[in-house]
């Protein structure tokens, strides 16, 4: 048997590296759909809130509105202010004890990083609403177009890029908080380790290990979401279609 730690490295390394591959395979699988699912529910949960109220509209279209609102408000609440692990296992043993749901332990890491992802998203997309001028709302309404109209075609496509960044953040933090799923027998890089170190009672060297396998992941993601960033924002240098203000490179030749 190894006797230092770098041997023990190495006999871990060579003994469960497929393993180890295998439960950062699934961490990555959940992250990217729980991250994927969370933002179409922060970004649908956003535009209804952001549905105004007007004095015109009838009394029972006033109460709806009221009434949906508030429920998306306990969600949010509800879901940020809980612990996932905690709902981990409230959402998976007590769909089965309430409800006779036999939910296998993937789909319900899905659905709990899922609706999870999507209280914080909800926020997060609703701030990158709110941060587009409201002039260019006013004006979309001016020309007819309806609140479901002016957010298509004017409103989430400034918002989501600007809430770029914190959607990136979402997804890093999912990748590190799916090891809380290891409670409800998830299979990801977490519940490999600790099965790994429990065999040989070995829990510094496998969990560092771990800790580099996590590292190199949200390292990796950061770097590729800071290139997609980067892209989106085009040339340093770029003339709008039809604007009358020239950079002086632009007059001089040096940009053609």
């Amino acid at each position: 048997m190894p006797s230092t730690f770098l041997e023990w490295v190495r006999f871990f390394v060579n003994e469960y590296g497929l393993y180890f591959l295998q439960g950062a395979l699934t961490t990555l699988y959940i992250a990217l759909i729980g991250t994927i699912v969370g933002f179409l529910i922060g970004l649908a949960v956003a535009v209804v809130r952001t549905i105004p109220i007007e004095e015109n509209d009838s009394f029972g279209r006033k109460i709806f509105y009221k009434v949906v609102r508030w429920i998306l408000v306990a969600y949010i609440e509800i879901f940020r202010g809980t612990p996932m692990i905690v709902q981990s296992m409230v959402i998976y043993y007590g769909s089965a004890e309430l409800w006779g749901l036999d939910m296998s332990p993937i789909v319900a890491a899905l659905f709990i990083v899922s609706i999870n992802t999507g209280a914080y998203m909800a926020e997060i997309a609703r701030g990158g609403i709110i941060s587009i001028d409201k002039g260019q709302y006013e004006a979309a309404l001016s020309i007819g177009m309806n609140h479901w109209q002016t957010m298509e075609k004017i409103i989430l496509p400034q918002a989501i890029r600007n809430i770029l960044p914190s959607i990136g953040n979402e997804f890093v933090v999912n990748i590190k908080d799916t090891s809380v799923l290891n409670v409800i027998s998830v299979t990801e890089l977490f519940f490999m380790s600790k099965s790994a170190a429990g065999t040989y009672m070995r829990y510094f060297e496998v969990f560092f290990i771990t800790c580099v396998i996590y590292f190199v992941l949200t390292f990796s993601v950061t770097r590729i979401l800071l290139a997609v960033e980067k892209k989106l924002e085009g040339p340093e240098t770029y003339i709008i279609h039809g604007s009358q203000t020239v950079p002086e490179a632009v007059i001089k030749g040096e940009i053609r």
